[in-house]
């Protein structure tokens, strides 16, 4: 077997187990970040708009909720809500089915007369129709309730497109998306929002993410019933009340204050840092964070503690590694947060 370094990576070729929550016990959040080959800018307006129609696409597929994404040109953030996993009767998985293949081939086309058919069988039945109606069904599930199945459809779907669109082959993603659990507690999945659909402000492609029309919050704003909804459920409240506590999140002081919006000076980080002081929250978040992206899980003590030891459990890992709190850099949700995974270089940038 081989050794664990820190929790999450290994030290040969094998990959460890992503820590996730079993979706037949309770639902679960996840940051997700994924970036392209190299870091290659490869996405221009009309990939990033094809990528933004996947993840709401794929989402009503999967039965998860888009929080919030941004979409940069050379990789993305997308804040996904995964529910507890429930029965999905045979009529909901066809018209889940229909969502994925809106314009079918001859080939789905029968392939699908098929599949109805082999739904409409008795499955008490030893048929071959039966026993097709059961793969067929268990494939599907096999999708839904699950951030793995999301992102690999989300993933797949795009490089086919782009590769086709763009007279290429071979691998646009690098290597597995990154995820990291966030415990269910509203203020801190509206910072970890937040600190997302700031992505194109820290890039410096907006000075207000509003402006940006490859993130959630813009969408919510142009008025996407889906990615209002995906606010709200942090934000809490109608839309109007979930806007303007979630705008605050994001500039600090509210709506027509600017000023929080550039991004910190690296050396005013650094003497914060150095001397253990307090910054605003919605100024630390235009810095990059690297805990929310490479933390593993994120939220109270018991909440880290829980996944740490059901995550040494299931993979035989040794004690070697204890959950850590976020330095004291600024009021991180209104509470301590703690990350699983301790980082060696500079956690802010």
């Amino acid at each position: 077997m081989t050794k664990l370094g820190r929790v999450g990576w290994a030290r040969g070729t094998m990959r460890t187990a992503r820590i996730k929550v079993n979706a037949a016990d309770s639902d679960a959040v996840y940051h997700c970040m994924s970036k392209t080959v190299n870091g290659e800018r490869l996405f221009d307006d009309l990939g990033r708009e094809i990528l933004r129609r996947q993840f709401w696409l794929v989402a009503e597929f999967c039965g998860v909720q888009v929080v919030t994404y941004a979409i940069l040109s050379n990789h993305f953030h997308v804040l996904v809500r995964v529910p507890k996993q429930v029965d999905v009767p045979d009529a909901e998985l066809l018209r889940r089915y229909a969502l994925l293949h809106p314009k079918p081939t001859r080939f789905q086309i029968t392939r699908l007369d098929a599949i109805k058919a082999a739904l409409a069988a008795d499955p008490s039945t030893d048929s071959t129709a039966a026993k097709f109606a059961c793969t067929w069904r268990k494939r599907q599930l096999d999708l839904m309730g699950d951030v793995s199945g999301f992102m690999r459809l989300v993933k797949q779907r795009f490089s086919i497109w782009f590769n086709k669109s763009h007279h290429r082959f071979g691998p646009l993603w690098c290597d597995r998306f990154k995820s990291v659990l966030v415990e269910n507690k509203p203020r801190l999945l509206e910072t970890i929002a937040a600190y997302i659909d700031l992505n194109p402000v820290r890039a410096g492609l907006a000075t207000d993410p509003k402006d940006y029309r490859f993130c959630g919050y813009a969408e919510a704003v142009a008025g996407h019933e889906p990615a209002r909804l995906g606010l709200q459920s942090v934000a809490g409240g109608d839309w109007n009340s979930a806007q303007a506590g979630y705008r605050q999140c994001l500039f600090g002081t509210g709506a027509g204050d600017r000023d929080h919006a550039r991004i910190i000076p690296p050396e005013a980080l650094e003497e914060a840092l150095k001397e253990k002081g307090q910054l605003p929250l919605a100024t630390v978040l235009r810095c990059r964070i690297r805990y929310f992206n490479d933390g593993a899980v994120l939220g109270g003590r018991a909440f880290v503690e829980q996944h740490l030891a059901k995550y040494r459990e299931r993979n035989h890992c040794r004690e070697r590694t204890a959950p850590r709190a976020l330095p004291p850099i600024a009021n991180w949700a209104g509470e301590a947060i703690v990350t699983l995974r301790g980082l060696r270089t500079c956690p802010f940038g």
